[in-house]
């Protein structure tokens, strides 16, 4: 599969095969993947925390989903493996330069590792979902994560319930309303 053809594939699935658990080998593979993610300054600052044990993996699901934030992930609890993305606070030299431009830069950071995260996935038959909405005091709690890391995300990883999904179009904006060339058209920039 080229690069196009797995960025275009590559969907936010919400319906996993609960009984069909994720490889660790593969899930290796896709950490290897962001782990050569390109970072500011070097600075690296993703940690990924691996939930892959049922018992606690529901748990997670549970606290993660509770009260208002549950009405957007839902499907949670039936992705067999969740992973916590966590950022490493305290990577000054990054946390400087973001200073002075007034950028998180640790969040472009692990937003490109995270990317190149779900693309190993789907290349290696898994599906993903990033999940932004969820309780992150809750899971700081029930994971022990130290108050030098910020939960930036998770992502739901699994195999897919069927594959039906992958034949829906994308809704997307088309390429000349976003792609300007020399100056913006002020027409369309608007």
């Amino acid at each position: 599969m080229n690069f196009f053809e797995l960025v275009f594939r590559r969907y936010s699935c919400r319906r996993f095969n609960k009984d069909k658990p994720c490889e660790r080998e593969k899930l290796k593979r896709c950490v290897e993947a962001a782990r050569l993610a390109p970072s500011a300054c070097n600075s690296q600052p993703w940690r990924f925390l691996i939930i892959d044990e049922p018992e606690l993996k529901n748990k997670v699901a549970e606290v993660a989903t509770r009260g208002i934030y549950g009405v957007l992930n839902r499907f949670l609890p039936s992705a067999p493996c969740i992973v916590v993305v966590l950022a490493d606070k305290e990577r000054f030299i990054a946390r400087a330069g973001g200073f002075v431009m007034r950028i998180d830069y640790f969040l472009i950071d692990i937003g490109i590792a995270c990317e190149h995260f779900v693309l190993q996935a789907q290349e290696l038959g898994l599906r993903t979902c990033y999940i932004g909405y969820f309780n992150e005091r809750g899971l700081r709690k029930l994971l022990k994560i130290p108050r030098r890391y910020k939960i930036v995300l998770l992502i739901a990883v699994g195999y897919p319930a069927d594959e039906k999904d992958e034949d829906m179009k994308k809704k997307r904006k088309p390429i000349d309303e976003i792609m300007f060339f020399n100056r913006l058209d002020k027409k369309k920039f608007s």
